[in-house]
């Protein structure tokens, strides 16, 4: 194993993308990288060689990838192409298919940080559930994908990693905290990419970078490391390049398991082919700012400029305003106690080894009382309750996924939002959060582009449990939009990406072990936002 995050490419160079055969490779889909694997027209080795090419070409500009075990991954290659030769046992959903492991999910054998400095030399003696599920269906782990330390913020930037450039210009950032996978799987370089997401993870960075990231209800699939085991906020999802490689990912992960409390038993494989829905037959709502959230005016009206052009795909599309309380405050709270859960060892032990976001988090929960904390659940049971009656009249709500465009990655996170202060650093995830608080399953998909010429994401609410419904008319907004440039997903241009200045290793303050190191047991678990 090494650090690919490490690997450099003189400052003037710049990917040489045009000429690689293997490019046209990882650039087809997911879904068809397994169609063609199945009829042994690809061989997985060949396949994992097109992306470690890839990675070692395109990911010193995004600092997307970060620890990999590029020999492990030839041998299971191997084991996958044999496979298919013998023909003799059921291939998997995801057989063959290199898989990026966002650093939050503990990994067998593979560095596992956290995005922690007390974590830089961490590697697990086994996979958590998600990354077993998947392996069993196929996939092979060649790598890790960068996030915030202890997933804390949509800036993907830490001390052990550094931070990862977002794929339209690396000078700005990727989102968090999956961006190390949303700049992967926009990059390419990867085909199958996990996410988690609290407060955003999984629908900030795909809107940042132009890739789908879906929000499943709780339970969908298990998440056994998070430290409340009740909570419905933290949950496990698929990204993707698009609809139909996430629900690829969400077929093979979903399903029951003991570890999560809130998981119950499910069909797995109703998600690989979403049901057909017709859009001219959906009632939908529309929201700027869901009635409470800070959004940039630029913002504000490139969402106004997309409803106009898809309304009339709908049988009705309007504005609603939504009563969602003191959700901020809420939202504080809930977030709060998962942090005071999971980090009260590392902070008793030494608060300097936290950064300043995983540290405020702590600091915050600590200052809280069981008053705050009761008051909190039932703030957000009454948000559910509300919600209900906005379901009641609509089958969709769509909203902006991020008040602002890609901001610098040296800006740890949006301070001001058109002049007003915000009052955290993770405040302006507001529009995401919100909508975790409801337990509704949401998606982020690529909308063409915001004012700035920046990816834009629209963010695709449902009703309580409507997962299917979700995908469904995701996947058909998805090829409504392949038809209108301005709505269309964006690809950035690879060939055109120099290196971020300052480069985007220099806050790290010390070089990762990689490999080679005894696992250290369980960390003190980790909330995502």
């Amino acid at each position: 194993m090494r650090d690919i995050a490490s690997s450099s490419a003189t400052p003037s160079e710049s990917p040489d993308t045009a000429s690689r055969s293997g490019d046209a490779l990882v650039e087809q889909s997911a879904v068809a990288l397994r169609r063609l694997i199945g009829r042994k027209e690809v061989s997985p080795v060949e396949l994992l060689e097109a992306c470690i090419d890839r990675i070692e070409r395109i990911n010193p500009f995004v600092n997307a990838v970060t620890a990999t075990c590029f020999d492990r991954a030839r041998s299971e290659a191997r084991a996958a192409e044999q496979a298919v030769v013998d023909g003799t046992a059921p291939l998997g959903l995801l057989h063959g298919l290199p898989l990026g492991v966002k650093d939050l999910e503990p990994t067998e054998g593979l560095l596992t940080t956290w995005g922690s400095a007390i974590y830089r030399d961490h590697v697990p003696t086994q996979d958590i559930e998600l990354v077993a599920r998947l392996r069993r269906a196929g996939a092979i782990v060649a790598g890790k994908t960068n996030v915030p330390e202890m997933g804390a913020g949509a800036n993907s930037r830490n001390t052990v990693w550094g931070a990862t450039g977002n794929p339209f210009n690396p000078n700005l950032n990727a989102g968090g905290s999956s961006g190390g996978s949303a700049a992967a799987l926009a990059c390419d370089l990867l085909p199958v990419c996990t996410g988690s997401d609290t407060g955003g993870s999984l629908r900030i960075p795909a809107a940042k970078c132009g890739v789908v990231g879906f929000r499943p209800s709780p339970g969908v699939v298990p998440s056994v490391r998070k430290p409340l085991g009740w909570t419905p906020i933290s949950v496990v999802g698929p990204m993707g390049r698009t609809v139909e490689d996430a629900c690829l990912q969400l077929a093979a992960s979903a399903g029951m398991h003991a570890g999560d409390a809130l998981s119950y038993p499910l069909d797995a494989m109703s998600f690989l082919t979403p049901p057909e829905v017709d859009l001219g037959r959906l009632r939908v709502a529309y929201t700027e700012d869901f009635g409470t959230c800070a959004v940039d005016e630029g913002i504000r009206a490139t969402f106004r400029a997309k409803i106009a052009a898809m309304r009339h795909l709908f049988r009705s599309c309007d504005e609603v305003t939504l009563d969602l309380g003191d959700a901020h405050r809420c939202f504080d709270v809930l977030r709060a106690e998962a942090f005071v859960a999971g980090m009260q060892a590392a902070y008793e032990r030494d608060p300097d080894s936290l950064g300043p976001n995983t540290r405020a988090n702590y600091e915050m929960g600590k200052r809280m009382s069981l008053l705050d904390s009761a008051w909190a659940q039932a703030e957000q049971t009454r948000i559910i309750q509300t919600t209900q009656r906005t379901f009641a009249e609509y089958d969709l709500i769509l909203s902006p996924t991020t008040p602002v465009s890609p901001f610098a990655w040296t800006q740890l996170y949006a301070d001001t939002i058109n002049g007003e202060q915000q009052a955290t650093y993770y405040r302006w995830l507001g529009l995401t959060y919100v909508v975790t608080l409801m337990t509704h399953p949401a998606l982020s998909l690529p909308c063409g582009t915001d004012h700035l010429g920046m990816p834009f994401g629209l963010q695709i609410v449902g009703g309580f449990r409507q997962d299917h419904q979700v995908l469904g008319a995701s996947l058909a907004l998805e090829r409504a939009f392949a038809l209108r440039p301005e709505l269309r997903r964006p690809r950035p241009d690879l060939a055109a990406l120099r290196r971020a200045v300052p480069d985007l290793r220099s806050i790290v303050t010390a070089p990762p072990v990689v490999g080679g190191a005894k696992g250290q047991g369980a960390a003190g678990s980790v909330s995502v936002v």
